[in-house]
């Protein structure tokens, strides 16, 4: 148990019986392949200490984030839903206001798309997208960025044309912690970090180190590089929960975010772990 409040500002559900998650393929994902709900995650999560969680997408169809609402409002473990919806409609703001009047609605307080996933690494520059984003900031929602660090150079200019709106970048951008081959990364993050409207999740960082022989010492750097660039102001702890599953328990999860933090005052470790992704995500009675 840790001597500050915590917030865990990045977790997934699914149910595969209600829709498929098309990117559990190969065999190292295979233990995710089945279906993870808020009644698998409530029991490690209030044993670590954790207060309230936001939810995130991880499909690009339409159904899935009412349905994430609609969790959120009979969960009070659930204080904030980060979900999809297609950002170059030309209708996106109503769609978004539609979002916000389903049950679980005043939940909704970003919204994402798997840009890792865009063939064009400057898909966040077109103009359909820029309509979108700006739409999205005219909403008072934030806009999670799950990139690759090729697609960094993107989300930084995207963030300078777009100052409104604040870009939150999950799992620091995906930084090569297995190669250890971190400079160009670390360039691109430092760019994007010197902007004030963004900040950034220490998370999914187990997973992009050596499967099953990874080390303090091999994230170290990587979160090192995070709190320089950002500063603990601008920083929000998240599990990744259940994509960390594959590399550890959620409380070693934690422990490990723990340890690579120690370093900090206690008023910005409470920062990191609660109070960023409170004031980021706008967590209505936290």
């Amino acid at each position: 148990m840790t001597d500050h409040i915590i917030v865990d500002s990045h977790h997934h559900v699914w149910d595969l019986a209600v829709r498929p998650q098309p990117w559990i393929s190969g065999p190292a994902l295979a233990p995710l392949a089945r279906s993870f709900s808020l009644a698998d995650l409530a029991p490690e999560a209030h044993a670590a200490g954790v207060s309230a969680a936001v939810v995130v997408q991880t499909v690009c169809v339409p159904e899935e984030t009412p349905e994430l609402l609609g969790l959120a409002a009979g969960d009070a473990l659930v204080a904030g839903v980060v979900g999809w919806t297609e950002l170059t409609a030309p209708d996106i703001a109503d769609r978004l206001a539609e979002l916000r009047e389903l049950p679980g609605g005043q939940r909704l307080v970003g919204i994402r798309h798997q840009v890792q996933e865009e063939p064009d690494p400057n898909w966040l520059l077109r103009p359909e997208v820029r309509r979108g984003l700006l739409a999205v900031a005219a909403a008072g929602l934030a806009y999670d960025l799950v990139v690759t660090p090729e697609q960094l150079p993107a989300a930084t200019a995207a963030a300078a044309r777009l100052t409104g709106l604040t870009f939150v970048l999950d799992h620091l951008g995906k930084p090569p912690i297995a190669s250890g081959a971190l400079g160009a990364w670390a360039t691109g993050l430092r760019r994007f970090a010197a902007l004030p409207n963004t900040v950034a999740k220490l998370s999914g960082l187990l997973t992009e180190a050596t499967p099953g022989g990874w080390t303090l010492d091999d994230l170290r750097p990587a979160v090192d590089t995070a709190i320089d660039a950002f500063g603990p102001q601008r920083l929000l702890f998240g599990s990744d929960w259940p994509v960390s599953t594959l590399e550890a328990p959620y409380s070693r999860v934690l422990a490990v975010t723990e340890e690579l933090t120690a370093g900090l005052t206690p008023g910005e470790r409470q920062a990191l772990f609660a109070g960023n992704a409170i004031r980021v995500y706008g967590l209505a009675g936290h």
